[in-house]
């Protein structure tokens, strides 16, 4: 289950060690007041002040903060109705997909909070607020965090927009409160990565919007004035002109293309033996077949409908727009 760092239990062990908050204060040198606010979830504590706590209480860190099963339902409801109220702050922010990744990941790899942040140096607090995404992360910080996870940086900024991209952080992203470490939800949202997360993966990455509703025929209709996404291509395709992509969506590649990947188009690249390529069937509609050429330099396409060869002229051969580059979430 997902930790929650306020409120705390604190108070439960101290009572059941027999520490006054008296003894407890003066241990913290800190106020009686301080002691009370912090107790009752209203005031954070560093990460010494946490070492030195669970040290008198003697009892674990981890102990120390209440989860959904340990907790009562008005604990948890008081702690969920104040993160909603902080979240708000950076609702639709790059931040927000961040923090939603980072907690994704780290349920899969089954880590707590105190495990992460002790393996990225970080303060639980600093930590926490990175995840629910309040908190600006500098390079180096965000390395050492990928480390505590076991990824390299760039491996850890292109799953996380892999992720985004899939549409599995949605409901982390739409609600911090629940574990939801098992959702994964299909479909490609319009919310590319924030810059500040794939800076360092690709200095001259391509943003290339998507398009394409599937017909039952295995064709797609284009709209170039309603993307239904976007996708962020390697930088070796900087220089190709009016790059547009379509969602896959359909057999009409047969089975050895995953249905849901996203194909990236280059209208103007030269189509080579082998290759994907899209026909304009009209104005706004396409499809997408495989292109071979015979021994005698003849050029023919098949479908997935059919496996018969279907003669290509020269005429439809300059029509044809070459996939360059396939995602697969």
């Amino acid at each position: 289950m997902e930790e929650i760092i306020f409120p705390n239990q604190i108070r439960m062990f101290r009572r059941v060690r027999g520490v006054s908050m008296k003894k407890l204060a003066d241990h913290l040198k800190m106020s009686l007041s301080a002691i009370s606010k912090i107790e009752r979830g209203y005031r954070r504590i560093d990460e010494n002040q946490l070492k030195s706590l669970t040290e008198l209480l003697n009892c674990p860190p981890e102990a120390i903060f209440v989860t959904e099963e340990s907790s009562q339902p008005e604990v948890i409801k008081a702690w969920k109705t104040e993160q909603e109220r902080r979240s708000k702050i950076n609702a639709g922010s790059g931040l927000k997909t961040l923090g939603a990744g980072l907690r994704y990941l780290r349920g899969q790899k089954k880590l707590t909070l105190f495990q992460v942040a002790k393996g990225a140096g970080l303060t639980l607090s600093v930590y926490h607020r990175i995840e629910m995404g309040q908190r600006e992360v500098e390079e180096k910080t965000l390395e050492r965090i990928a480390h505590a996870l076991g990824y390299s940086g760039a491996d850890l900024q292109l799953k996380i927009y892999e992720l985004d991209m899939a549409g599995t952080l949605d409901e982390l992203k739409n609600s911090d409160f629940k574990s939801g470490l098992e959702t994964s939800k299909g479909g490609y949202n319009d919310l590319p990565v924030s810059r500040f997360m794939m800076k360092n993966a690709d200095s001259q990455e391509v943003t290339v919007q998507i398009y394409g509703m599937p017909q039952k025929d295995g064709s797609l209709v284009l709209d170039k004035k309603q993307p239904v996404g976007s996708v962020i291509c390697p930088s070796t395709l900087s220089k190709e002109i009016d790059l547009y992509a379509v969602r896959l969506m359909t057999k009409s590649l047969g089975d050895f293309i995953p249905q849901r990947s996203i194909l990236v188009i280059a209208p103007h690249a030269k189509v080579l033996d082998g290759d994907i390529v899209a026909v304009p069937v009209s104005e706004q509609k396409i499809k997408l077949v495989s292109v071979g050429v015979h021994t005698d330099g003849t050029w023919f396409y098949r479908t997935a409908e059919s496996k018969a060869e279907v003669p290509v002229s020269f005429d439809v051969l300059k029509t044809m727009q070459r996939v360059v580059y396939i995602a697969i979430p």
